[in-house]
């Protein structure tokens, strides 16, 4: 009789913890840590997340969004926007994994069917803002000193620790406001070049 009142304790706690109608089971999180450098939060039926795979047969694919990985539905009706341009499912497997990438859907998480997938375009630096690999490698030679200029890494932490150019200072985004005042030279006129890890 024992055994059998601490198996079903263990039967009605994993139910609760699985989210069994009735139980206050918290949903799963919608958007991803680096994209709240820029929305604070995803509102209720949307994700924000990168592409892991798209199953045609299927008619799902699935994002993840850190620590957790949606599997999301699609029918004919979906609607996916790449900049300016909207087509059908069949663009998404133009998308390549890893890509940020947002959705909205209808019904419940554990059956989100998408309704419309917008791709993240990359920002793009106007020509007269930019500066050239040769130019770089020759400041870089002289030093930003010599050459006068300020160079800063704006990747998030983790990665300028693990390796940056030579006279670099970490100026990550989501530290922008914070930093700022402390690493951008009083002259306004003065060269400053920000680097990333490339078109996102």
């Amino acid at each position: 009789m024992k055994l059998l009142s601490t198996l079903s304790m263990a039967i009605m706690t994993a139910m609760a913890f699985a989210g069994w109608p009735g139980s206050a089971f918290a949903g799963k999180p919608n958007i991803m840590e680096s994209c709240k450098v820029c929305h604070k939060e995803a509102a209720e039926q949307t994700i924000r997340g990168k592409m892991v795979s798209v199953s045609e047969a299927f008619k799902s694919f699935n994002v993840t969004v850190g620590p957790a990985v949606w599997i999301v539905k699609y029918d004919d009706k979906l609607k996916v926007k790449q900049g300016e341009k909207f087509s059908g499912p069949e663009a998404l497997k133009t998308i390549k994994k890893d890509h940020e990438i947002f959705i909205t859907y209808t019904g419940e998480e554990s059956k989100a069917m998408a309704t419309q997938l917008a791709v993240k375009q990359p920002f793009k630096v106007p020509a007269e803002q930019q500066i050239t690999l040769n130019e770089m490698k020759d400041l870089v030679a002289q030093g930003p000193e010599k050459g006068k200029y300020t160079l800063l890494d704006s990747r998030p932490p983790a990665m300028y620790a693990e390796g940056h150019m030579p006279g670099a200072r970490s100026l990550p985004f989501a530290k922008f406001a914070d930093l700022a005042p402390k690493l951008l030279p009083a002259d306004k006129a003065a060269l400053v070049i920000f680097y990333c890890a490339g078109e996102t």
